[in-house]
């Protein structure tokens, strides 16, 4: 399969969109190229899955190589193992379901579902990169828009939100910069993510470059302390800005802080793994019991994702296949979850025009799609057995178990016991919003989901239950690449 139709659906879709005449040709062009989206991200899975049942055994398939720069060895070098194709199936789901739920969007619509779709192609674009400079370059593609998004089309504090986020972000990048140039400059003159993991780097030059790495990409996703940008970031955005921001872009730094900073310097990950443990079981802790005391859905929603991250870093962290593999599983489920809990959350407030728990009651009576869908993905959040959510934090706490000192496993525990403040504060927000009897009389006037909402629900709900009910398809995906990692790390 070539992999450049990633980029090209997304870009062409995107310019499409700049010469819509209306609004409704901006929403039916979005919807239909984001669809076109999903199928290629569904061909790209069957074909690889095709490829490995035939016994390809390559580290990266549908490889390809282009010269850009050929003087500063920089290369349109793409290809995708069980973690790209993954991460792009998630990114498919979530921008679709990002365009449906931004409908009725009246300002400046054509200019929302363009920043919209540039974020989509800055994801698929990181995901297959197999060249560090271009993999920024994609990742950079996605800080402005995200920028825009919020300063444009956000509410409350959305300036001061807009430029918390970009300049933390950019602090972040300028961390990974460095970390590029180091590894540039120390291997080779190479940017090549493969060709790097083949050099014996000396220790002491990865323990310099590291955390340089690990810190810029934990930014992105919510590293603790630097996770301060996700509560006022996902609380002023738009909707769809939410759903992509805690959806795909916190993933991008998930990701990096495996594939660049793990993979490509092994020594420096077992180096800070105790320090990278620490710092996660403070952020799953902190971030539930700084949920409980949210009184907003938004931020609610916002601080459990701190600490639903937690657990991939966590994961990262513990350095067994079997965590690692958790870490990643976890990244796809909060993905879903998380996007969808904003898509429902977005939906109340356009009916409601309040996001105060305190302020809503009996929503069920006049809301049963939205309601039960809020049930579900609060369910899913509190790990209940048959959604992605426990299957992925089983599995990172299975992993974690396996090294048998008494510092990684009070770690575990500790990190356990977040489920129960989870369940405290999802189940108290789920009956004080959508049980009980209605305390505005206006609400009862009222109306469910419409079909633009119905679908994008469903297709988020569906991958939740798809990785619930049966994950082993997810973790034959996931683990051959994660066994690839460990390998790396244990210098096999």
């Amino acid at each position: 399969m070539n992999l450049l139709l990633l980029i090209g659906a997304p870009l062409l879709t995107a310019v499409a969109v700049l010469f819509s005449r209306n609004k409704q040709q901006v929403k039916w062009i979005s919807l239909l190229g984001s669809i076109i989206q999903i199928i290629l991200a569904f061909a790209l899975l069957f074909a690889f899955r095709q490829e490995r049942a035939e016994n390809n055994s390559a580290q990266m398939l549908f490889e390809q190589n282009h010269k850009l720069f050929d003087s500063l060895n920089i290369n349109f070098h793409f290809g995708v193992d069980g973690i790209s194709v993954a991460m792009i199936l998630l990114t498919s789901l979530v921008v679709v379901a990002g365009v449906l739920v931004s409908w009725n969007i009246e300002k400046m619509t054509k200019e929302f579902y363009f920043l919209l779709l540039l974020l989509g192609l800055g994801a698929y674009g990181f995901f297959i990169s197999l060249d560090l400079f271009i993999l920024f370059f994609f990742l950079e593609i996605s800080v402005i828009p995200k920028y825009l998004l919020i300063g444009i089309w956000g509410s409350g504090k959305k300036e001061y939100s807009a430029n918390k986020l970009a300049l933390m972000l950019m602090g972040g990048s300028a961390l990974i910069l460095v970390g590029m140039l180091g590894l540039y400059f120390t291997a080779g003159h190479s940017f090549d993510i493969l060709a790097l993991s083949k050099i014996d780097i000396p220790v002491y030059i990865q323990n310099l470059l590291f955390p340089l790495l690990f810190v810029g990409f934990g930014v992105f996703t919510a590293l603790f302390p630097l996770h301060t940008w996700v509560p006022d970031g996902h609380s002023s955005a738009p909707t769809a800005g939410s759903m992509f921001l805690a959806g795909i872009s916190m993933k991008l730094g998930g990701y990096g802080c495996l594939r660049i900073a793990t993979y490509l310097l092994p020594e420096g990950a077992k180096e800070y793994a105790d320090i990278i443990i620490i710092l996660s079981a403070i952020a799953i802790l902190y971030g539930a019991f700084a949920t409980m005391m949210q009184k907003d859905l938004k931020y609610i929603n916002a601080y459990s994702s701190v600490s639903h991250v937690g657990f991939s870093l966590l994961g990262i962290g513990m350095l067994t296949q079997t965590a690692i593999t958790g870490a990643l599983m976890q990244m796809v489920s909060h993905g879903l979850m998380t996007a969808l809990f904003f898509a429902v959350i977005g939906m109340v407030y356009d009916r409601t025009h309040t996001r105060m728990v305190g302020e809503m009651g009996g929503l069920m009576k006049v809301m049963p799609f939205i309601s039960t869908v809020f049930f579900i993905v609060g369910l899913c959040s509190l790990g209940l057995p048959g959604f992605s959510g426990f299957v992925a934090e089983m599995t990172v706490f299975m992993g974690s178990w396996e090294n048998a000192d008494a510092f990684h496993r009070i770690a575990t525990i500790a990190a356990a016991m977040s489920i129960v403040v989870t369940a405290v504060y999802i189940l108290r927000a789920t009956g004080q919003t959508m049980m009980g009897p209605i305390k505005n009389e206006s609400h009862l006037q009222l109306k469910d989901a419409a079909w633009n909402e119905k679908l994008a629900a469903i297709i988020l709900v569906a991958g939740i239950l798809a990785i619930g009910i049966a994950p082993g398809w997810l973790n034959d995906l996931l683990r051959p690449a994660a066994e690839e990692i460990m390998n790396r790390i244990d210098g096999k």
